[in-house]
């Protein structure tokens, strides 16, 4: 069987083995391919019977001309950039990794919220750059500083990480609310379910961790930061389009928001026309709460196995 990976840097910059794909059918590995040049994806496609992607579109115009294809295996919980509906129709299974990296984009989460109230990085580059000895004080501030304990953390999206960043910000003391289309009781046990509108209006944090759906893209617009608390975060490292980015730059720059940490833009790699780039109060990293390298193992080792049990007749994390 024959097996292509399309964008495979990402997810293995050359740090991990591809052995345990490797060991089910003769492999090539793409560490880049242009998602635009639908001829190119056609053409290393090929006549595979599996392929693997991180963000490559797959839509029906390429499905329907790689007629070998059987299999789609994604290096990411999201699978929006596959067309399901084709991918239904031609018979081709698709799988996704939903927990690989739970604990990791929890973690970072909580590390860009820490960022926007206590501003480590830059206390860092003050001292580094000699303003605390200049100030001749035994203690110097020049940002503003935020405690968490007491405050209210609004989640959107109680998913596997929307779970665990309510377990990490009940650690510090806040008061956990979440808005979800499904209510589930592993969600109530870590927080409490409010409708949307109230969700904006109480929360001093609003964390995203929802999937990127037609009903989900510009969640957080122009009408949803109207309602939020003025002096409230904004997070983001769930996928870039669920944020308006024109309005959050309109609502950061007239400070009815106290700061935003996004680790997604709408368009990635980030283009130099973002109109989120170059605000004080807006830290951005480029999409990397995902990639510690124990957390990339774990994804590796999961489509290896998600490919391993189709191959065996076996649905293991399919989507179609």
């Amino acid at each position: 069987m024959k097996i292509v990976v399309l964008d495979g840097y990402s997810a293995n910059p050359g740090d991990l083995s591809w052995d345990p794909v490797a060991s089910l059918g003769q492999l090539t590995v793409y560490d880049k391919t242009d998602g635009r040049d639908t001829a190119l994806v056609i053409e290393r496609i090929g006549d595979a019977r599996a392929v693997l992607i991180n963000g490559i579109v797959l839509g029906r115009e390429v499905l329907s001309r790689c007629p070998a294809l059987s299999y789609i295996g994604t290096f990411s919980t999201g699978y929006n950039t596959i067309d399901l509906e084709a991918a239904k129709e031609l018979g081709i299974a698709v799988c996704h990794v939903p927990s690989y990296g739970t604990k990791a984009v929890a973690q970072f989460t909580m590390a860009l919220l820490l960022e926007v109230c206590l501003h480590v990085g830059a206390y860092n580059r003050e001292v580094q750059e000699g303003r605390w000895r200049e100030s001749k004080r035994l203690s110097h501030q020049s940002l503003p500083l935020m405690e968490l304990a007491g405050r209210t953390f609004g989640i959107i999206g109680l998913g596997r990480i929307g779970r665990e960043v309510a377990g990490l910000a009940s650690a510090f003391g806040m008061e956990v609310i979440a808005y979800s289309p499904r209510q589930r009781e592993e969600g109530r046990s870590v927080a409490r379910y409010v409708p949307f509108e109230e969700l904006l209006g109480r929360s001093d944090v609003v964390s995203l961790h929802c999937p990127l759906f037609p009903e989900t893209r510009e969640i957080i617009d122009e009408k949803s930061l109207a309602l939020m608390k003025k002096g409230a975060i904004l997070l983001n490292t769930a996928r870039g389009p669920l944020i308006e980015e024109a309005a959050l730059a309109r609502a950061l720059k007239e400070r009815r928001l106290c700061g935003a940490g996004l680790d997604v833009v709408a368009k990635e790699p980030i283009r130099e026309d973002n109109p989120l780039l170059g605000l004080e109060n807006c830290i951005i990293t480029p999409h990397v709460a995902w990639m510690a390298r124990e957390t990339r193992k774990r994804l590796l080792d999961t489509v290896a196995e998600n490919l391993r049990e189709f191959l065996a007749g076996n649905a293991l994390n399919r989507v179609v």
